[in-house]
């Protein structure tokens, strides 16, 4: 095989940028989602709660983590599977999980406004990695099925 013919078959094999983009996009999220349950389990002992009532929920969050990071390395690999199970389950199911109880608070009369005014550092801190995950899924979202990446899933 020539220099030329195998540069070729490695370029065709690489991602395009809204692939790669989507993939980073996946692990970002990973990240504000760990730095989220940091952020939360700290508090939580921080309050008083006994390690062993954390630890169900800490395991599960890992078991997320853990399971979006092979989705996303899959997905940079072309697995079409992997494009559709982060879309259905971490960008629908995982979104509605970030957004609803912000969303129910705001359809009780809660104001954006007044929680601003009362929220301390940490809550700001939350809120804007919260914001920037949400982001990161939508825009992963948006990405894995845009006409570029599209044709690189079919001919994956």
């Amino acid at each position: 095989m020539s220099t030329i013919t195998a540069a070729r078959k490695t370029e065709q094999q690489s991602p395009p940028p809204v692939v790669h983009t989507a993939a980073m996009l996946w692990l970002s999220a990973v990240a504000f989602g760990a730095f989220e349950a940091v952020l939360m389990i700290g508090s939580l002992l921080y309050e008083g709660t006994p390690v062993l009532d954390l630890l169900p929920g800490a395991g599960f969050r890992l078991a997320v983590f853990a399971g979006a990071i092979f989705l996303a390395l899959k997905l940079k690999g072309g697995a079409n599977w992997a494009r559709w199970t982060l879309a259905g389950t971490l960008g629908v199911f995982g979104t509605l999980s970030l957004v609803i109880e912000p969303a129910q608070w705001l359809l009780a009369g809660g104001s954006i406004g007044e929680a601003l005014a009362g929220a301390g550092t940490m809550e700001l801190i939350f809120a804007g990695s919260r914001i920037l995950h949400v982001l990161a899924v939508l825009g992963a979202v948006t990405l894995m099925f845009q006409p570029r990446a599209n044709a690189y899933f079919r001919s994956a």
